[in-house]
C-alpha cells in the first residue's frame, strides 16, 4: 500500500510495536531508470505483494514499485485479525445479494483464511498465529441477532465454528463487563501482520517479481495498448497494470479515489499484562459491534494491541494515547493508568457499502481495494485471485467485480467533508 508519510508518535517516533519486534528489515532499492514488463504492480502492501509473487511464480514478468518501505502501509500496521466471512454478515448480505452470492463470498473468504496460513507454513513465515476471535455487542438489544448469526453460520454456511455467548460467558472470557453478549469464533485467529508482509516480500523477491520500494507512481496512462506509470527517476511501460493502493490512492487514479477513501485507524500496545490474567485469559482476538470498531487483542508475550480511535483524514493526530487509554479504562478500569509503550496509526480504504472495490478503472488496469477494515485475508487472496486471472487459471474475481460499490457522493471537492460528517454522525450514535 503505497504511502508517502510516516506516522510520528512522541512514544516511540515511527515504530509500531510491530515493526519493534519484527528484527531488522530487509531494504529493496528505489526505481532508478525505465524498463518493461508483462504486469506493472502499484502498492507493496499484501494485495500487491501476492499478484507479484502468484505471476512471477508462473514465469511473468512484474515490476512491483512501493511508494514507502514495505509494511510502512496498513499491511504492517494494522490490527492482525483474520476474521470470518466478509466485512458484513452474510445474513446481512443476503438482503442486498441474495443467499447464492452471498454463500460464494463466505465460501471465498474462508478459501482466503486457508490460503494466508497454508502460504505462511508452505514458506516458513513466522506470523505468531494465534487462535480464536469474539464478537461482542455493547448494546443488549443486539442479542437476539448476535444469537441468529451463530444458527445461521452453522445451518446456512456450514460454519460450525461459531457459538453464542450469552453475557455471563461474555464477561468471563474478556474480563470486562463493558459488554452485553457475543460470539466467539474457534475458526480463525490473529496474527503478526508486519511478519508476513516482511516475508511475502522476500517470496516475491525470490520467485522472480522485480520489486522497489520508495519509489512513487506519480502518473499512469493507457494508450496504444500498452500502460505508463510515471515515476520520479523512471517508467514502467507494461501489457497490464494492477493498482493495489488502497488507502493510499491519493491523486493517481480518480475512479479509485472516488470509490476508496482513507480513514486513519490507530493502535496502542501496553506493557505485559502480567498482573491482569483475567484480561482475554483464553488469548482471543476481540472486535465490537460499535460503527467505529474498537478491537483488541493480547500479543503473545501479553500485551494489549488496542485499535478504535479513528480519524477521518489523512493527518494524524499529535498524541493519540490519551484516547487510547480513555477507550481501554472504557473496557478495563483497572488499565486506567497502563503504560502504553507504542502507538501508531495507519490508513484503512474503506467503501461506501465496506465491500471490496474490484474495477477495471481503464483498459487493461484493474484497481483492488476498500477491504474496509476486514483485509488481512481477502487482499491477500484478492492479489493470488488477479494473477490467475491474468493466467487465465479462475473467474473468481468476478464475485468482487459484480458488488455494487458506488462512488462517494460530493465529487472531488466535498467527498472528504462529507465523509467526516457521515462517518462523525455514526460515532455519535455508537454513545448513545
Amino acid at each position: 500500500m503505497t504511502s508517502q508519510e510516516t506516522w510520528q508518535s512522541p512514544i516511540a517516533p515511527g515504530i509500531s510495536w510491530y515493526q519493534a519486534t519484527v528484527g531488522e528489515r530487509p531494504t529493496y532499492p528505489a526505481l532508478d531508470g525505465s524498463t518493461t514488463c508483462d504486469v506493472a504492480i502499484v502498492g507493496g502492501g499484501y494485495t500487491g505483494l501476492q499478484a507479484a509473487y502468484n505471476l512471477a511464480k508462473a514465469g511473468v514478468s512484474v515490476v512491483l514499485i512501493e511508494g514507502s518501505h514495505f509494511g510502512d502501509g496498513a499491511s504492517g500496521r494494522n490490527g492482525g485479525q483474520l476474521g470470518t466471512g466478509q466485512r458484513a454478515w452474510p445474513e446481512e448480505l443476503e438482503e442486498t445479494i441474495g443467499y447464492e452470492r452471498s454463500k460464494a463470498l463466505f465460501n471465498l473468504a474462508e478459501a482466503a483464511k486457508r490460503h494466508l496460513l497454508d502460504f505462511a507454513t508452505e514458506h516458513q513465515i513466522e506470523i505468531d498465529f494465534m487462535p480464536g476471535q469474539m464478537n461482542v455487542s455493547h448494546k443488549e438489544s443486539y442479542t437476539k441477532s448476535y444469537q441468529e448469526n451463530a444458527e445461521i453460520a452453522a445451518l446456512r454456511y456450514d460454519y460450525p465454528h461459531v457459538r453464542f455467548m450469552d453475557r455471563q460467558e461474555t464477561q468471563e472470557r474478556l474480563g470486562s463487563k463493558r459488554y452485553f453478549c457475543g460470539v466467539r469464533d474457534t475458526g480463525t485467529g490473529h496474527i503478526h501482520p508486519l511478519k508476513l508482509l516482511v516475508g511475502l516480500a522476500r517470496v516475491a523477491a525470490n520467485a522472480g517479481a522485480r520489486i522497489y520500494e520508495m519509489t512513487k507512481a506519480t502518473a499512469i496512462h493507457q494508450a496504444n495498448g500498452k500502460v505508463t506509470i510515471d515515476t520520479p527517476r523512471g517508467r514502467i511501460v507494461a501489457d497490464k497494470a494492477l493498482i493495489a493502493c488502497n488507502g493510499y490512492i491519493d491523486n493517481l487514479e480518480p475512479v479509485t479515489a472516488s470509490h476508496v477513501m482513507p480513514i486513519r485507524s490507530f493502535i496502542g500496545a501496553t506493557v505485559p499484562l502480567g498482573d491482569h490474567p483475567k484480561v482475554l485469559a483464553g488469548g482471543e482476538a476481540v472486535a465490537d459491534s460499535r460503527f467505529v470498531v474498537r478491537y483488541f487483542r493480547k500479543s503473545r508475550d501479553g500485551r494489549l494491541l488496542f485499535g478504535g480511535r479513528e480519524a477521518y483524514t489523512s493527518d494524524n493526530p499529535r498524541d493519540i494515547t490519551q484516547h487510547i487509554r480513555r477507550q481501554i479504562a472504557e473496557i478495563y478500569p483497572e488499565l486506567k493508568d497502563i503504560e502504553i509503550t507504542h502507538a501508531w496509526g495507519a490508513s484503512v480504504g474503506i467503501t461506501l457499502p465496506r465491500q471490496p472495490f474490484v474495477r477495471e478503472v481503464m483498459p487493461s488496469v484493474i484497481s483492488i481495494g476498500g477491504y474496509s477494515g476486514h483485509g488481512v485475508m481477502l487482499s491477500n487472496y484478492c492479489g493470488k485471485l488477479y494473477a490467475e486471472t491474468v493466467l487465465g487459471k479462475t473467474a473468481d474475481l468476478e464475485l468482487f467485480k459484480s458488488l455494487n460499490v458506488p462512488a462517494f457522493p460530493g465529487g472531488a471537492a466535498m467527498r472528504a467533508p462529507l465523509l467526516f460528517l457521515a462517518l462523525s454522525w455514526y460515532a455519535l450514535r455508537d454513545k448513545f
